[in-house]
């Protein structure tokens, strides 16, 4: 991934923040001799420096098959919008852009398909996503072992990591306020959580670490 300076960050606190912020991401090997990507969810597990991302295809995905041969490459897509050249100083001095955050893991895959493993990354992930719900679905209430048989999991060990935050730091401070000013008063929340991480300061940990 391209990262200018400005924008690269090393704390892996904020690879925490991001997976929690939004552990749907996208897993991008190849397949036949062409790049093949699959969208999914993924439990996130750091101890230390050591990152590891765990998960499930559809069986009839061909990712599988042959994955465990590569380095492959999972995204973390975080909060992202536009930014408009008017919200700057000189704003005919500008160009429009975008302001993200983003994380590129880079490793390699083992395949899981023991039965007793496969039952625990799919529990795993209901309590994951069901937390709250008044009546949340269990896999113990499910017809498990047909379940079972339609899915292959996988844990993928990060060897290397990319995070890359986009938030007007290549600026003078007129400008950044003058984005946040503008974001404020925008819908929706990407716009929003933009606006916090710009507020911030990505030299201290974030919230939810």
């Amino acid at each position: 991934m391209y990262i200018p300076p400005h924008f690269k960050v090393t704390d892996l606190h904020w690879l925490d923040w991001l997976a929690a912020h939004d552990s749907f991401g996208t897993l991008i090997s190849t397949v036949d001799g062409a790049p093949f990507a699959t969208h999914l969810p993924v439990l996130y597990r750091r101890d230390g420096d050591q990152v590891t991302l765990t998960g499930h295809w559809a069986r009839p995905n061909q990712q599988w098959r042959s994955i465990e041969t590569q380095r492959v490459l999972f995204i973390f897509h975080g909060p992202h919008t536009y930014v408009s050249p008017r919200w700057y100083t000189e704003p005919q001095r500008n160009v429009p852009t975008w302001n993200y955050a983003t994380a590129h893991v880079y490793g390699r895959v083992k395949l899981v398909q023991e039965p007793a493993a496969l039952e625990q990354i799919v529990s795993r992930l209901a309590d994951q996503f069901e937390k709250g719900a008044q009546s949340p679905w269990r896999f113990a209430d499910s017809n498990g072992s047909q379940l079972l048989r339609g899915i292959v999991g996988f844990e993928l060990l990060a060897e290397q990591v990319e995070l890359k935050f986009k938030l007007n730091q290549n600026h003078p401070r007129q400008n950044i306020d003058g984005v946040i000013a503008g974001l404020s008063q925008l819908p929706g929340d990407d716009a929003r959580t933009v606006v916090e991480l710009m507020r911030g300061t990505l030299t201290d940990k974030p919230k939810n670490s």
